[in-house]
């Protein structure tokens, strides 16, 4: 007989997502796109904190209302907890240290790693070079890997949507090609680049047509977040001997 403990309303999820507030289409491979996941997730909605307020103002107030939604996803029964903006790097520590679950709120994490196993600069592209500080780098322990930074502060139609919020349509070919320009000219400035980490959790439905254009390794929250999950629940291998 196997008993167990209860105490969940809902049971069988896996990773958790602090999730900002937002109106865009967010197409498979989004983080906050489940029907792309092959597994369970459960989102935890922290209205009122948008992309342009997290670049552009982050606060304390922020950060307690991230730690507090943390915990609401630890004591709902996720395995791991992520967030819906690589920006969230800012308070990693503070919320992997408020849960007892695996945190990792930015695909930044992966920066020191890519760099372990490429030992190349890491190429980083970003939603926004200008808001991205060493203050993000040192949250996610990347402080002193070597990066070459590019951002999509001057896009048109992702800036306009994303950066600025300005609308909620968006046509996803024209931020896909504006995403590949962008890559293409941070590898003409560094060639050198071994790998490349998607700070934005907007850009991995368009990781393979990068990889087609610059030859890269592309790593990004998506693809981490698989990892977790199968790192956090681990399951039989179906192989024979």
């Amino acid at each position: 007989m196997t008993i167990h403990p209860g105490g969940q309303n809902i049971c069988g999820i896996s990773i958790g997502v602090l999730s900002l507030e937002s109106y865009f289409p967010k197409p498979p491979g989004h983080i906050k796109n489940p029907s792309s996941l092959p597994f369970t997730v459960m989102y935890e909605m922290l209205d009122g904190i948008t992309v342009p307020e997290l670049l552009g103002n982050p606060t304390g107030e922020m950060k307690d209302r991230l730690i507090e939604a943390a915990k609401r996803l630890e004591a709902k029964g996720v395995h791991a907890i992520t967030g819906s903006c690589g920006f969230l790097a800012l308070f990693q520590r503070e919320i992997a240290q408020a849960v007892s679950v695996p945190v990792f709120v930015s695909s930044l994490i992966q920066v020191p790693m890519v760099y372990q196993m490429t030992q190349a600069p890491v190429g980083v592209l970003t939603a926004s070079a200008d808001a991205l500080t060493d203050a993000h780098l040192e949250g996610v322990g990347a402080a002193g890997v070597p990066i070459v930074v590019q951002g999509l502060d001057h896009t048109e139609e992702f800036a306009t949507v994303i950066l600025r919020n300005e609308r909620t349509a968006m046509d996803l070919d024209k931020v896909e090609a504006e995403l590949i320009e962008a890559a293409q000219g941070m590898m003409a400035r560094a060639p050198e680049i071994g790998a490349v980490v998607l700070e934005c959790t907007d850009l991995p439905p368009y990781a393979h047509k990068l990889q087609q254009a610059i030859r890269r390794p592309v790593f990004d929250l998506t693809t981490l977040t698989t990892m977790v999950h199968d790192a956090a629940i681990r399951r039989a291998y179906s192989g024979f001997i």
